[in-house]
C-alpha cells in the first residue's frame, strides 16, 4: 500500500471554457512541478485530448487517467473515468449521437482544439463542448458502467450543474457510492456517508495542484502505470 497524490477532475484547452494554457504537455508537467502522481484529464462531453495528454505524462512520470466530464440532460455534471485509452475513446464515439449539435461561437465561448502529441493543434471540435446531452442521469451512468468506466457526481458542493442543487439528494437511481467534492471541509456533510474524491476542476493552471489530495492504492509507490491505474479502479469501486 502507498498515498498517492491525485487529481481526477482537470480540463484541458479543449474545454472552451479552459484557457488555452491548459495544453496536455503543460498540464502533465505542472504535474510533475507539484508532485502530483495521478492525474485525470476530464474535458467536457470528449476525450479527444486523451492520447496527447498520455503521451505527455509518459515522458514526466505520471500516471494519466481517461476520462470526460458529462453533462446530462439535467444539466447534471457527472465525472467519467476509464481504466484504459481505447475505453475512454470507444465511450467518446458512442456518446457522439447524444450530443446537442450546437456550432461552438469562439469569439464568445472559446476556441476547442484537438492536440496531439508536442500540443500539436491537429484539429477542432465544431460542436459547443458543455451542452447537455440528451442522455438523462441514469441512461448516462449505465452506459458508461456498460463500457467498463467509472461514473459518478462532479462537484456536488456547487450549485452550478452540481446534483445536490438540482435533484436535491442523492437518487435511489443511479445507486452511487462515490462522490466528488472540490473543498475537502464539504465531504463530510454532504456525501451521506459515500467515498469521496476530492479533485480541483480545474480550468487554469494556477488552480491546478494548489492543494494536494491523497489516496492509498494497493500498489507500490514506484508501480507502472498501468499497475497504478488498476490500483486506482479497484479503489473507485470497491
Amino acid at each position: 500500500m502507498a498515498l498517492f497524490t491525485y487529481d481526477l477532475h482537470v480540463h484541458s484547452c479543449l474545454s472552451p471554457c479552459g484557457d488555452d494554457e491548459m495544453t496536455p504537455c503543460n498540464i502533465a508537467g505542472m504535474a510533475y512541478l507539484a508532485g502530483v502522481k495521478i492525474v485525470a484529464l476530464t474535458d467536457h462531453n470528449s476525450c479527444k485530448n486523451c492520447p496527447a495528454f498520455f503521451t505527455a505524462c509518459a515522458e514526466y512520470g505520471v500516471t494519466a487517467v481517461a476520462g470526460m466530464e458529462l453533462t446530462t440532460s439535467e444539466e447534471i455534471h457527472m465525472v467519467c473515468l476509464f481504466g484504459g485509452l481505447e475505453q475512454a475513446l470507444a465511450f467518446d464515439e458512442a456518446l457522439q449521437p447524444y450530443r446537442m449539435k450546437l456550432k461552438n461561437r469562439v469569439e464568445i465561448f472559446g476556441s476547442q482544439p484537438i492536440m496531439a502529441a508536442e500540443d500539436e493543434i491537429v484539429g477542432e471540435d465544431p460542436y459547443f463542448l458543455p451542452a447537455a446531452t440528451t442522455l438523462s442521469l441514469s441512461e448516462a451512468a449505465a452506459m458508461v458502467r456498460s463500457m467498463g468506466g467509472v461514473a459518478y457526481p462532479a462537484h456536488i458542493d456547487r450549485e452550478s450543474n452540481g446534483m445536490l442543487a438540482i435533484l436535491g439528494a442523492f437518487p435511489e437511481e443511479p445507486e452511487f457510492t462515490l462522490c466528488e467534492v472540490r473543498d475537502k471541509p464539504n465531504a463530510e456533510k454532504l456525501s451521506g456517508g459515500r467515498r469521496v474524491v476530492v479533485s480541483s476542476d480545474a480550468h487554469r493552471l494556477t488552480d491546478f495542484a494548489v492543494t494536494l489530495n491523497h489516496m492509498e492504492l494497493d500498489c507500490p509507490d514506484d508501480a507502472e502505470p498501468d499497475e497504478v491505474r488498476s490500483a486506482l479502479f479497484r479503489y473507485l469501486t470497491k
